[in-house]
């Protein structure tokens, strides 16, 4: 029996989020349907990181076994041909069988990406939010500044987070501009449920001159998600890479 990690990518759009739930539509529904397909035995996978619904990944990794004795580089073409054009496998690898995706993983990279122009764009209405009035770049890089490192996130945690603790560490905060387009790149230990959703709001609303990292501060010390800006949408954030 093989146990395979596979580098998965997806337009998140029209998903129900990446975990399988009753009312199907998701993305592990539609993996677990063209591998079963294809090897010709039930299958299961798990997956590196719950996205939300309308959340994309380019380095989504999920497991899972199988005897069916098909060469990794077959398994990706035959998986890829059996899949929708909004999902596809990028890599297949043998990986060690106490090997775990998500519980295996020492970090991930998260990118959110912002439209900052007065008028929407129907190339990438998709995959960044859309904010009509100017932000101030500077105001959130501050802010930016006083989220890196380890702290209690428990202000930045939406409920229905399963978390023993709310303490994480985030190791980089970065907000870059090219143009229009406001990119933000998030890399930590690991993230509470909406927790870069949570981040990338309160830079929202400090680029809108509505909160200062001074506010920030008072947030993060006083663990209330209630005093904390509301998330940002989904369609801006990307699951780029786990590392392991």
């Amino acid at each position: 029996m093989r146990h395979l990690a596979l580098t998965v990518q997806y337009d998140g759009t029209d998903y129900r989020g990446f975990q399988s739930q009753p009312q199907g539509n998701t993305i592990q529904d539609e993996l677990e349907r063209a591998l079963t397909e294809l090897l010709q035995h039930p299958v299961k996978v798990t997956g590196a990181g719950r996205t939300d619904a309308g959340v994309h990944a380019i380095g989504q990794v999920i497991a899972l076994r199988t005897g069916n004795p098909i060469p990794e580089e077959n398994l990706l073409r035959a998986l890829n041909a059996l899949l929708g054009p909004a999902i596809s496998a990028v890599e297949c690898r043998q990986v060690p069988d106490q090997f775990h995706p998500c519980y295996s993983a020492s970090g991930k990279l998260y990118s959110y990406r912002i439209l900052n122009r007065s008028l929407p764009s129907p190339f990438i209405e998709r995959f960044a939010w859309h904010v009509s009035e100017p932000l101030d770049v500077e105001a959130m890089r501050q802010v930016a500044v006083r989220l890196k490192g380890e702290h209690d996130f428990a202000a930045f945690a939406s409920a229905g987070s399963s978390a023993r603790t709310t303490v994480r560490q985030i190791w980089r905060l970065d907000v870059e501009t090219e143009s229009e387009l406001i990119e933000t790149r998030v890399a930590g230990s690991g993230f509470l449920y909406m927790m870069v959703r949570n981040i990338m709001g309160a830079l929202v609303e400090a680029g809108r001159g509505r909160i200062s990292a001074d506010d920030i501060e008072k947030i993060l010390h006083d663990l209330d998600r209630a005093a904390a800006p509301p998330p940002a949408p989904p369609q801006g954030l990307c699951l780029v890479r786990v590392e392991y």
